[in-house]
C-alpha cells in the first residue's frame, strides 16, 4: 500500500509497529489520539518525513491503519517547536493511479513539494 505523508510516497508494506501496539492497545487507539500525535510529532520536526523516515512510516500506518480510506495526509507546522494545535492537517484519498504516478515520480527523483501539491493539496496558485 502507497501512502503519501505531505511531500514523500511511503510503501507501508510490512511496516513493523511497536509491539505494545498490537492487539487490543491497537483497536483502542482512537483516530484523535492519533492525530495529536502527529501534530505532536510535526511541532518537533516540521520536516518528520524526511529527517525521521521511520517515525513518518510509523505515522502513516497508525492512520492508514485506524482509517484506511484515507491514503495521504499533510501536516503543516508554522514554526518549529510550535504548540502541536498550530499544526494543520488535512487528509485525502487519492486514486491508486495517482499514487502510482507520484511513486515513479519520487523513484526518479522527480518528485518535490511543488509537485505535491499541485497533484494532491493544492495550496499554491497555479
Amino acid at each position: 500500500m502507497l501512502f503519501l505523508l505531505n511531500d514523500v510516497v511511503f510503501r507501508l508494506d510490512g511496516v513493523a509497529m511497536n509491539a505494545r501496539l498490537g492487539g487490543r492497545r491497537m483497536r483502542d487507539l482512537a483516530f484523535p489520539t492519533i492525530l495529536r500525535m502527529g501534530q505532536e510529532l510535526y511541532a518537533a520536526e516540521p520536516l518528520l518525513q524526511r529527517t525521521n523516515v521511520q517515525r513518518a512510516r510509523r505515522l502513516a500506518a497508525l492512520i492508514s491503519a485506524k482509517t484506511p480510506t484515507i491514503n495521504a495526509a499533510l501536516f503543516v507546522a508554522p514554526a518549529l517547536n510550535c504548540m502541536p494545535q498550530e499544526v494543520t492537517v488535512r487528509f485525502v484519498n487519492c486514486q491508486f493511479e495517482v499514487m502510482a504516478e507520484l511513486f515513479t515520480l519520487q523513484q526518479g527523483g522527480r518528485l518535490d513539494a511543488v509537485s505535491a501539491d499541485r497533484r494532491i493539496w493544492r495550496r499554491l496558485a497555479a
